[in-house]
């Protein structure tokens, strides 16, 4: 059993991009780098060899993250829109806010930190306003420390995808 430290929330959206990301890189891309290296090695002497040195450096990034995937995966709890409930917000669940001092409407989707993505409106419930916003209701005024200063938010819905 995984600590739940260990226990990472995954969308199933989430998921399958994680699953597909580690596809690609244990096969496509290790070909890939595969080849690089055959061909930096056949430069001869890998003192001075910037090719060689260069993918070589480049494979470690790549197996680190296919483990750490790897690990996302095998800890993953997936939240399903079944298991969701609109009167409070959880992982997977879309917020409309209002934001009080330039009266304007917000749209987030609350995922996970692997699938957090603020050009695509998607925030982690662990940043600071996830972590505010996690089982709230909506008609719930939250209030976020950012840089720019404290930022007031009304939540005005609570929808699934």
């Amino acid at each position: 059993m995984a600590n739940k430290e260990d226990e990472i929330i995954l969308t199933p959206e989430g998921f399958a991009q994680l699953e597909e990301e580690l596809k690609e890189l244990k096969t496509v891309k290790r070909k890939e780098l595969a080849e690089r290296l055959k061909v930096a090695i056949s430069y001869g002497d890998l003192k001075e060899n910037s090719e060689y040195h260069s993918a070589k450096d480049d494979q470690a990034f790549m197996e680190t993250r296919i483990k750490q995937l790897e690990n996302m995966l095998k800890y993953a709890r997936v939240v399903s829109a079944d298991s969701l409930d609109v009167t409070s917000v959880g992982v997977g669940s879309i917020v409309v806010l209002n934001d009080i001092e330039f009266s304007e409407k917000v749209e987030y989707r609350i995922v996970s930190p692997a699938e957090a993505d603020v050009a695509q409106n998607k925030i982690s419930y662990e940043s600071p306003l996830g972590k505010e916003l996690i089982g709230k209701k909506a008609g719930s005024f939250i209030k976020v420390d950012a840089p720019a200063g404290v930022i007031e938010y009304e939540l005005l819905e609570i929808r699934l995808v």
